[in-house]
């Protein structure tokens, strides 16, 4: 038959479809293929016409998959693996090949039916693909593994386990998003050295690089038939130089050693596709920290930026501009915007260590890496170049990213993706082209901190600083005044162990930002103490690239940082002690504070799910970063006026509150793995938080004041483990681990100082209390002052059940009966008592928290209030707070409007002034001033008019 006519003679497109489809349908005749051309059908191979000459050749070369069986095919949603039982390949090579290129020829002209008529979205057509190439892959494999036995025997360890190879894809195969005519990226690896069991017996090593080739051979040859896949394996160690195959500990030491940032960048979409599944899973866990770094990897900006320009100078050597996937606005450029955010991240964040390139965005979404908006943009743009690049393969079955030339076939292109026509398409992918490249930018323009202007003042007097020969003058005419403290600083700083021990790279990159941060000082609030603390920073981060890296490609965190270390001693301190805060510096979430105890507990139980290794140090650990990182970003929003003191004071007491609970139930579980359960419902176990804690108003600095109480009726069971021990050596142990791991001292800091001394019987008495003994304790033996503790108790962690039983007998113990003048007269001496051995107030400073007419003034008027009355008004006893206390005093009538108010705005003043105290490392010693003054007259008078003597 002649060949179709090609659409330059043809003016009308129908009409050469039309012949193109009757060639097809003379062709069904001829073999005796019965063809059912009603309407549904025809149009639907009229439209795959349309749209793939690669089709056409496989219905004209096998007109049998035209049949109803073959029709039935196109039409069948289930992937490649629904029908690989019927793939039977030949005994002999040439009859493999021939049967894995058939198989492969008839799934890819389904691929291309269903997604011209729709049938399809573009994720189930790149899946599909996707898994395709498993199943060929896998058949492959199982025919030259069992050729190469027939000949060496089986591969076996130095224990003579057998071993088999390992094939992981990568790229888009790896990420379960192929595109129709791609290359497969492909590594091969097995677990451990030996040799094979047959009477010839090789190597594994050579085994293993054997069986790669006859697996290759057996895809990638090109026969009558065509290819069955394009195999590249440029991606193994060493690239086209290295080993075909290489063990475990081979790949290892390679990536310790060797690897490099392009490598890491390959590795995200890693996995196994073939082979023994399991093992490259091991594998892929033993080179996890080559891929993720456990800190925040900044250092990933290099990778990609070293990619990016060899990727450009390829593109300009090319005249590659429009390619799909390389040029700019690419679809390589999305993968690299989601990618570097996955290499900076995912160390510390399981949920991003996603393979396909979509579900790795909505990955970045969902943790606020990137916007909505953004995500959706991308989102968009690489859907329309994905699809768009599917049907440009799809024509001809090429391995092209790049749109025809010819006018005619870009037409068939537009028309057959129901466009009106080229032009339409050509306007989509300008506008998607131009959304990635502005996207793109906005990743890089960090390089700014790199590339931006160095202020050459300031790096002469870091040069100067370097050589040994910086004058305090030259600082004291820069804006460091006094300077002798900055000099003495900044000569030191070259010569610190740290710094001398630095790559020629990173003191490169040091170098560069010593004279931004000198710049950034002299610019803040506080220039001397910015910079003392800044450059301590350096000596901190020196040996950590990372950090370095962050500062210098982030310039809005280095201004940010800045100013904090100018504001905030104690956030600066913070920060020195634990580098890993800078990310909070600059991350874009930083306005998202968790407001909620409820929040707070769903974030560190979802940090502690995703961790990969679930024992009690990792789990530490990771919540000491957290709970850091969560009270790192409430000191900063109250720092700079977003959150006010008591917003603030309230969620580091969630804050507090959720990590004791997080304790407890982590040592509950070590507890239990040890010695096994106690019987009966529930933990029977309570942690009764007091002080700050209990009223829910903790400090940045406050220490926790806990007390720990059990069901008295399990003191004598006997725990069900290995090595049983008696109820109450069991809470006991169970106290004593919680108070042990809240203060125990982690590469994150520590989580707590906890204060057990509010427990019955203070010090002298047991850690541990039964609910009997804590109920006889509060009722029969205990002082005024507390009750006035036990006031501000409230269950903060454990046994629900038996947290609501202590909250009842809190309600009973404070609703007795008392003389009000006689409550008055305690309090009051206590007060006195307090104030005489703790007031550092003098004539010029005022202690926010001792001092007359202050916090704990207000503190104590209203447990004495509750105290005297909560015998006829039950409803003070519902809080512990002292703004509930205020509200609930004033509903009883105890205070009038004025006098609540009066406390309410002194309580607010006063706490955030000792808040910002704290944020600067002063002790709680304010200037007195006018407002001051009259704070604390306005409480004064009114705790002398409720009859407190203070």
């Amino acid at each position: 038959m002649a060949t179709a006519p090609t659409l330059a003679q043809t003016s009308d497109l129908r009409t050469w479809v039309d012949q193109r489809y009757a060639e097809l349908m003379a062709r069904c005749r001829a073999a005796g293929v019965p063809l059912h051309d009603d309407a549904g059908v025809a149009e639907r191979i009229r439209r795959t016409l349309l749209a793939s000459d690669y089709a056409f050749e496989i219905w004209k070369r096998h007109p049998q998959l035209l049949a109803p069986e073959g029709l039935e095919l196109m039409r069948s949603s289930a992937t490649a693996s629904a029908r690989i039982e019927a793939l039977r390949l030949g005994e002999d090579e040439a009859a493999c090949m021939a049967a894995l290129r058939r198989f492969r020829h008839a799934e890819a002209l389904r691929l291309v039916f269903r997604d011209v008529n729709g049938l399809d979205t573009l994720e189930e057509t790149l899946s599909g693909t996707s898994a395709l190439y498993e199943e060929l892959l896998d058949a492959a494999l199982g025919w030259a593994e069992r050729a190469l036995a027939a000949r060496y025997g089986e591969a076996r360890d130095e224990a003579g386990a057998r071993q088999q190879l390992v094939v992981l894809g990568f790229g888009k195969l790896g990420g379960g998003e192929l595109n129709f005519s791609s290359d497969i990226d492909l590594v091969f690896a097995y677990p451990r050295g030996g040799q094979s069991d047959g009477a010839r017996g090789l190597d594994n090593g050579e085994y293993f690089a054997r069986l790669g080739r006859q697996l290759v051979r057996l895809l990638n040859e090109p026969t009558v038939d065509g290819l069955c896949a394009r195999v590249d394996l440029r991606l193994r160690p060493f690239g086209s130089v290295g080993r075909l195959a290489l063990s475990f500990a081979a790949m290892e030491q390679y990536y310790q050693s060797e690897g490099r940032d392009w490598e890491r960048y390959a590795w995200i979409k890693a996995r196994p596709v073939a082979g023994e599944r399991h093992a490259g899973k091991q594998l892929l866990e033993l080179l996890r920290p080559f891929v993720y770094r456990r800190y925040l990897d900044y250092t990933a900006f290099a990778g990609l930026r070293e990619m990016k320009a060899l990727i450009d100078a390829e593109v300009a050597r090319r005249e590659l501009d429009g390619n799909l996937k390389l040029g700019p606005g690419g679809i390589r450029e999305i993968e690299f915007i989601v990618q570097l955010i996955q290499l900076i991240r995912g160390g510390r964040e399981p949920s991003l260590r996603v393979r396909g390139l979509l579900p790795a965005l909505a990955a970045c979404e969902a943790r606020g890496h990137i916007g909505a908006a953004r995500a959706r943009g991308l989102r968009e743009a690489y859907r329309f170049l994905r699809w768009l690049e599917n049907r440009v393969q799809m024509l001809r079955d090429a391995q092209t990213h790049d749109v025809p030339d010819d006018p005619a076939t870009r037409e068939r292109i537009a028309l057959a993706m129901g466009r009106a026509g080229w032009g339409a398409v050509a306007v989509e992918l300008a506008h998607h082209r131009a959304v990635v490249s502005e996207e793109f930018a906005a990743v890089l323009v960090p390089e700014g901190g790199r590339a931006a202007r160095v202020p050459q003042a300031d790096a002469v007097l870091w040069r100067q600083a370097c050589d040994g020969a910086l004058e305090a003058d030259a600082l004291v005419a820069a804006g460091f005044v006094p300077a002798e403290e900055v000099v003495d600083t900044l000569a030191k700083l070259p010569q610190a162990a740290t710094v001398r021990a630095m790559s020629p790279r990173a003191r490169a990159q040091l170098d560069r930002l010593m004279p931004q941060f000198i710049a950034a000082a002299r610019a803040g609030s506080a220039p001397v103490p910015c910079l003392l603390r800044l450059c301590r920073l350096v000596q901190a981060v020196a040996r950590r690239a990372s950090y370095l890296a962050l500062l210098e490609e982030q310039p809005a965190a280095r201004e940010r940082l800045a100013r904090l270390f100018a504001d905030s001693a104690f956030l600066a301190e913070r920060v020195i002690a634990q580098p890993l805060l800078l990310d909070d510096v600059l991350d874009p979430r930083i306005e998202q504070l968790p407001l909620k105890r409820a929040d707070i507990s769903a974030e560190i139980a979802r940090v502690l799910g995703a961790l990969d290794e679930h024992e009690a140090e990792f789990e530490l650990e990771r919540l000491n970063e957290l709970k850091s990182s969560l009270a790192f970003r409430l000191g900063l929003a109250c720092n700079d006026g977003r959150a006010a003191a008591v917003p603030t004071a309230r969620r580091l007491a969630a804050l507090a509150e959720s990590s004791v609970h997080a304790v407890l139930a982590m040592a509950a579980r070590e507890l239990i793995a040890q010695h096994g359960r106690l019987p009966g419902d529930g933990l029977g176990f309570a942690v009764l938080g007091y002080g700050s804690l209990g009223g829910g108003e903790l400090g940045f600095a406050s220490d926790l004041d806990l007390v720990f109480v059990f069901d008295g009726g399990r003191a004598h069971a006997q725990s069900d483990g290995a090595r049983p021990l008696d109820g109450a050596r069991w809470y006991l142990r169970l106290a004593q681990r919680v108070i042990n791991w809240l203060t125990a001292l982690t590469r994150a800091g520590r989580l707590y100082e906890v204060d057990t001394r509010l427990r019955p019987d203070g010090s002298k008495g047991l850690l541990v209390s039964s609910l009997d003994a804590f109920v006889a304790y509060q009722q029969g033996r205990a002082w005024t002052w507390e009750h006035q503790a036990l006031l501000r108790a409230r269950p903060v962690a454990g046994d629900a059940a038996l947290g609501a039983r202590l909250t009842a007998v809190r309600r009973e113990v404070l609703a007795v009966p008392r003389d009000p003048a006689a409550v008055r007269a305690e309090v009051s001496a206590m007060r006195r008592r307090w104030r005489a051995e703790r007031d550092r107030s003098d004539a010029q400073r005022l202690d926010l928290k001792q001092a007359a007419g202050a916090l704990l003034d207000i503190e104590f008027a209203l447990q004495g209030l509750v105290l005297a009355h909560a015998a006829q008004h039950p409803a003070l006893l519902a809080t512990t707070a002292t703004t509930a206390w205020i509200e609930a005093c004033r509903d009883a009538g105890l205070l009038d409007d004025y006098q609540a108010r009066v406390l309410a705005d002194a309580h607010a003043s006063l706490l955030r002034r000792a808040l910002a105290c704290t944020l600067d490392l002063r002790p709680r010693l304010a200037p007195r001033d006018a407002g001051l003054e009259r704070l604390c007259a306005g409480v004064r008078d009114v705790t002398g008019a409720l009859g407190f003597v203070f």
